[in-house]
């Protein structure tokens, strides 16, 4: 007898994945598809959600024809996991009305003023640092300069809240990622409706709440049901924001702390309670499960800016990854500062910009390019700080896709001090969606996901104490260089 299998759809920022697991949480099979970013002017990132879609129906489609080949059945039940922070403006029947706005999008710098003008125990609730690429400010860009799509627009919703509305033809958001838009009472656990009005939103643009991430939100539409080759009718969880969805497919618990490095690159604490740290840059958001919270350390510098370096440089990954077995001379060699788009973690300014400082007659295309790792590697050191100050874990786990060259984890492993403990899952944010899926059908509890199904962590990295007392005094270098870089403070968000 075939045993049931879940499918867990993850929309990130570049690509879908579809990711196939059974109920004993094992990956049988996963693809991915990708699509274009776009920045139509400069701090613009969009993306057209008729590509996301393309590309979840032809990877879903791979994925379980491989699943199937493998021994697993058709999937009994689906999950979402997806980019956060975005924003979708749709018609009534679920049309997208605009290119999706994303989150490393900056044009909404200036609606963070009237977020500053709202009362402080309004910020509080917020409970978070004010990004521009938030969907509040976001809503409130295209309110200001396109309010004919303002008008004609039914629902603004996160991404991968789109993509479940193309599945099921039902229209509804979940905890985790309505608490990082910026729109919501993170300690109350609701839509905020006083900063809604406060920010003159319209509070019916905003979908009604689930109760958590494994709530069945809907079936599969016969029509949706044709084009991603599966029955129609099977349920469909809530799903998760690629964060939170991370984190329960990599099995992080309590006491833990996490780097996943991918487009961006993320440390994350799970908690107990809502525990807020948005004066030092950290995010609160709510967890995939259905009363857990995590603090968030995030950088935009990571995937994104070494993909600029490895483009201008015409360098392959390869050829990027291997420059970090290349050892650097020791206090000196370039600097880089990636911040090419603005930063998160700890500054929350749009308007800073990356540099590389300390280039010598000496220096060659292979130390630019280590450079640039370890400037990545610098950043992720700086949100570390902030999330945990000087609370210093034992070891850090380490996941992602961005995660895997041996010299690239053994250069984080020095500048940020700490062992790295690799966790054995090849698709976080798939599995974890996958994961709700189950829930969602009655297949599996979140106790079985966080006891017996949690993926084993092997360590893959161990700092040098010489290099890394040498990365320490390059890292204080390079906050001296990011302090200067750092524009007026009218010009900063």
């Amino acid at each position: 007898m075939t045993a049931a299998c879940t499918l867990g759809l993850d929309l990130g920022t570049s690509s879908a994945k579809a990711v196939v697991t059974d109920t004993e949480g094992r990956v049988l099979a996963q693809a991915a598809a990708g699509y274009a970013v776009t920045s139509p002017a400069p701090g613009y990132a969009e993306s057209e959600p008729a590509e996301w879609w393309g590309a979840v129906t032809g990877c879903a489609r791979e994925a379980v024809r491989a699943a199937v080949r493998a021994g697993g059945g058709r999937p009994a039940a689906i999950g979402l996991s997806g980019q956060m922070h975005g924003l979708v403006m749709t018609a009534a029947d679920g049309r997208a009305l605009r290119p999706a706005l994303l989150w490393a999008d900056s044009r909404a710098t200036g609606a963070l003023r009237a977020y500053r003008r709202l009362t402080p125990g309004a910020l509080a609730r917020l409970a978070n640092p004010l990004a521009p690429g938030m969907t509040g400010p976001l809503l409130m860009w295209v309110a200001e300069h396109e309010p004919g799509t303002y008008r004609a627009a039914r629902w603004a919703l996160a991404p991968k809240d789109w993509l479940r509305a193309r599945l099921t033809g039902e229209v509804h958001a979940e905890p985790s990622d309505a608490s990082a838009s910026l729109l919501y009472d993170v300690p109350g656990d609701r839509w905020d409706l006083e900063v809604v009005g406060a920010l003159g939103l319209d509070a019916g643009l905003l979908a009604p709440l689930l109760p958590s991430a494994a709530a069945p939100a809907g079936h599969l539409t016969a029509r949706a049901a044709n084009e991603l080759g599966l029955p129609a009718g099977i349920p469909v969880a809530a799903g998760a924001g690629d964060t939170a969805a991370a984190t329960l497919g990599s099995g992080i618990g309590l006491g833990e702390v996490q780097l996943t490095i991918g487009t961006g690159a993320q440390v994350i604490r799970p908690l107990a309670g809502a525990v807020s740290r948005a004066d030092a840059g950290v995010h609160l958001y709510r967890s995939a499960t259905p009363a857990g919270w995590y603090q968030m350390g995030a950088t935009l510098s990571a995937g994104l800016s070494l993909n600029w370096v490895r483009e201008v440089m015409n360098a392959s990954w390869e050829e990027l990854y291997a420059s970090a077995d290349r050892p650097g001379r020791p206090g000196r060699g370039p600097i880089f500062v990636p911040h090419l788009s603005g930063e998160r973690t700890p500054y929350c300014d749009p308007a800073l910009r990356g540099s590389w400082t300390g280039l010598s007659l000496a220096d060659d295309r292979a130390s630019l390019l280590r450079g640039a790792l370890e400037g990545v590697a610098f950043a992720i050191r700086d949100a570390l700080h902030a999330l945990l100050g000087e609370d210093r874990p034992p070891y850090l786990r380490l996941a992602g896709g961005g995660t895997l060259a041996v010299g690239w984890r053994r250069l984080l492993a020095d500048v940020l001090g700490l062992p790295l403990y690799a966790v054995d899952v090849p698709a976080a944010s798939g599995r974890g969606a996958a994961l709700l899926g189950a829930v969602a059908a009655g297949l599996l509890s979140f106790d079985d996901i966080a006891g017996p199904l949690a993926p084993p962590a092997r360590l893959v990295a161990e700092p040098d104490p010489a290099i890394a007392a040498s990365q320490a005094e390059r890292h204080a270098r390079f906050r001296r260089i990011v302090s200067v870089l750092q524009p007026e403070e009218e010009g900063a968000a």
